[in-house]
């Protein structure tokens, strides 16, 4: 990158608290969660679309590459700028501009935390429903770009169910509206679903026009243990036999469960092999009547033990043990390789055997927990990287693992995205037809390729 060129640019674009060149500020911005990193050469912390619009304006000119970033929480080093350039944050970009309980909109900027949102919104008596594990930290933009879930989807539907509309900065510099603020549209292409899971390849998103519901006057949660998967997964199926639609349902597996006694050593997962969570919304009597009915279909499974939590509070709290599951998994000192696979919903038990044999197969534990109720299973391999041969005996069964779940008509992420961590898998996902449609649109809207190179498009 020709430094004498661009910086001077860029620091007459910007305020001098928007550009960042010290050591500091560029190793903050060099990965995410996940375990690659490369230094950027310049960091970019615009306050405003305009800012942003202008670095991009001045990186399309050079070629220069730019790597935009939400909060960085994600998990497949998808924001790690691997031909350094510019990381370009929108974390500063974090205002609340509207909650309209009228028109049943927000409309925030890429930086505002998810969690944060949600909290506003449901003061007003509203709801946003999507809901990653680490909403408390990540950031609406970030969800945007990875088209994040959570439990909530199984119901409620994942982040591109509620964008409504987008103001996006087109790679050299444009802004342009898309979408509205209405709930119905058909007029033109749906242009804004189109940056929604992008993952910062085609725009960026500087507003974001977001779909509220209102707010369920009633939660509650049934948290049901079992001592085979086998009656888990045949209580998921009952639940769904009998025309339920719960907002969540979530199981775990032994070794997860195991890891989770060891961090809160909570006697009844002592022995515990499977768990269920399943949450219902919606008007008080209905919630409970419906919490019994379902109580009913699992105990023909024979579970181990059955808690029940009837309100926001208490269900907060019985949930508090399934967010600790990814913790509890890195408590054990082995790397987490956390993989967000999805199944068709029939082959869940097949699944769980399937990982079984990997995990003999290869020699490594591994852990299954997340959404049953899509299909959407955390399946975490497990690895002591102190080991010799540790590395190739992962890889080889993350292989085994995205191979099988395709070959179920499945695909190798829900939520997190590609990024670089499965960039490996994209051509067994996406055939050559498919990936040369994603290369037009790229060309499209980014022809010079300066919007996070090194990634799958």
């Amino acid at each position: 990158m020709n430094d004498r060129l661009v910086l001077p640019q860029l620091r007459r674009a910007l305020a001098a608290d928007e550009l960042r060149v010290d050591d500091a500020a560029r190793a903050a911005h060099a990965g995410d969660k996940w375990f690659a990193s490369h230094l950027p050469d310049i960091v970019a912390l615009p306050k405003t679309a305009e800012a942003v619009a202008a670095v991009l304006r001045i990186a399309h000119e050079h070629r220069v590459p730019v790597t935009p970033r939400g909060a960085g929480y994600g998990y497949v080093g998808g924001c790690v700028p691997v031909r350094g350039g510019i990381a370009l944050s929108v974390a500063r970009m974090n205002r609340i501009r509207e909650i309209n309980p009228r028109d049943f909109v927000a409309v925030v900027q890429p930086g505002v935390v998810t969690a944060k949102l949600q909290a506003a919104v449901e003061k007003r008596g509203l709801y946003y429903p999507p809901d990653p594990a680490s909403r408390a930290d990540c950031s609406l933009g970030g969800n945007i770009a990875t088209n994040a879930g959570g439990p909530r989807c199984l119901k409620y539907g994942v982040t591109r169910d509620y964008v409504l509309g987008l103001q996006v900065a087109l790679a050299d510099g444009r802004l342009v509206r898309l979408g509205s603020r209405c709930h119905k549209n058909k007029t033109g292409f749906d242009l804004h679903r189109l940056f929604v899971g992008s993952e910062g390849l085609l725009g960026v998103v500087t507003e974001a026009t977001l779909k509220l519901l209102p707010l369920p006057p009633s939660r509650a949660l049934l948290g049901v243990g079992f001592d085979t998967t086998r009656a888990a997964t045949r209580s998921l199926a009952a639940i769904f036999k009998a025309g339920f639609l719960p907002c969540a349902l979530e199981i775990a597996d032994e070794f997860t469960l195991a890891a989770a006694y060891q961090r809160t050593k909570s006697e009844q997962l002592a022995g515990c092999r499977a768990m269920l969570f399943v949450e219902l919304d919606g008007q008080t009597h209905s919630v409970r009547s419906e919490m019994d009915d379902l109580e009913a279909l699992v105990a023909v499974q024979k579970p181990i033990f059955v808690n029940h939590a009837f309100g926001a509070e208490s269900v907060e709290q019985l949930w508090g043990l399934r967010r600790e599951f990814s913790y509890s998994l890195r408590d054990t000192g082995l790397t987490k390789l956390n993989e967000d696979i999805v199944v068709p919903r029939g082959r869940l038990e097949e699944l769980f055997r399937f990982a079984a044999r990997l995990q003999k197969k290869h020699g490594l534990p591994i852990a299954c927990f997340g959404h049953a109720g899509d299909g959407n299973i955390h399946v975490n391999v497990m690895v002591d990287y102190t080991q010799p041969g540790s590395r190739a005996r992962a890889d080889a069964a993350l292989d085994d693992l995205f191979r099988q779940v395709l070959a179920w008509g499945g695909v190798i992420t829900g939520e997190h995205g590609i990024g670089l961590a499965k960039k490996a898998w994209w051509p067994l996902a996406a055939n050559q037809d498919v990936r040369d449609l994603h290369r037009v649109v790229k060309r499209a809207l980014d022809p010079r390729g300066i919007l996070n190179p090194g990634k799958f498009a």
